[in-house]
């Protein structure tokens, strides 16, 4: 009698524990941190989006007897789409027992697994967030460049500060957040104006506190500096390192925080579908035998799209 190969992958729970919490040590990935996770019902629809228009301000003037103004809630709806990505990890019983003594192979596959996904999900939120497309045209871009920001004397409070303004009257909304490449942030920390500003040495200061005291400098609550790296290189030549996000801009932008009736930027979109993939908002990593390689395989996949919402929450500097 033929014996019956299983073909069911096995959903392993403490395997996306373990992929969930996972941060790559040394790499700051920040697309999550730009654009924030909001699950969506389906893969692909419309969201109502709360938008600038609820500035527009209504008479609330009230005359005895007569009818009191009313607000209307400003939303569009707009059109989302995700998309289906995903990666396997192959664990050989060769490497599970020659590494069993040094870690938990299968953990470590999964984390491998999580780092390249991370890293193409940051490839394609810098491409949706330095993008003269998406940003054009003087209300929504600005060019800078001939006063580059690698250069110390460069008047980066003022090119900040007028960006923030840019946003304001645009929305009626303080921008509170700015994203950089690592090359920029480096500039930033030699900046003539930037450094007087502090009242004691800096370079005592701590990485965090840097942070910390630059994002204040510029008026701002959020620094995100994204330093992931990747290999431009074509397969089988030498490693090349480039970093994901350039060092030719930077956006100033109003983060979205909590649900959509708080307007911002836009949304890390990602389906709640479907079954399987995703168990009580983590992601799932199932398993499977693959005898012809003498491996387990270890599978995540889930379904994104980045999301702008409001163009007009945002100001793109070209800074170099």
């Amino acid at each position: 009698m033929p014996i019956q190969q299983a073909t069911r992958s096995t959903p392993r729970a403490d395997l996306g524990v373990a992929f969930h919490e996972f941060s790559p040590d040394g790499m700051n990935f920040v697309a999550e941190q730009v654009l924030p996770v909001l699950d969506v019902p389906q893969e692909a629809a419309t969201i109502s989006v709360i938008t600038r228009e609820n500035a527009r301000t209504v008479d609330n003037r009230h005359a005895n007897g007569g009818m009191f103004g009313r607000v209307t809630l400003g939303s569009e709806d707009k059109s989302y789409t995700t998309a289906d990505y995903g990666l396997e990890g192959q664990l050989t019983d060769k490497d599970r027992a020659r590494f069993v003594d040094d870690y938990s192979p299968e953990v470590e596959t999964v984390q491998v697994v999580k780092t390249h996904m991370q890293m193409a999900k940051e490839i394609r939120a810098a491409a949706a967030i330095f993008n003269t497309t998406t940003w054009a045209g003087g209300s929504l871009y600005t060019d800078v460049s001939a006063a580059p920001w690698d250069a110390a004397a460069s008047d980066v409070l003022g090119h900040v500060e007028a960006a923030v303004e840019v946003i304001r009257r645009n929305t009626g909304m303080v921008a509170d957040s700015i994203v950089i490449g690592p090359v920029t942030y480096k500039n930033l920390k030699h900046n003539t104006a930037i450094l007087g500003k502090f009242s004691s040495n800096p370079q005592v200061l701590t990485a965090s506190v840097w942070k910390q005291y630059i994002a204040e400098i510029l008026d701002l609550r959020n620094i995100f500096v994204a330093d992931g790296v990747y290999d431009s290189a074509l397969e089988g030549q030498t490693f090349s390192a480039s970093d994901i996000w350039s060092d030719d801009y930077a956006l100033i932008f109003k983060r979205q925080n909590g649900s959509l009736a708080m307007p911002g930027l836009g949304r890390t979109v990602r389906w709640t579908g479907p079954a399987g993939v995703l168990v009580n908002g983590l992601e799932t990593v199932v398993q499977y035998r693959e005898e012809q390689t003498q491996s387990d395989v270890f599978r995540v996949q889930e379904y994104v799209g980045e999301f702008i919402c409001d163009a007009y929450f945002g100001h793109l500097l070209k800074i170099d």
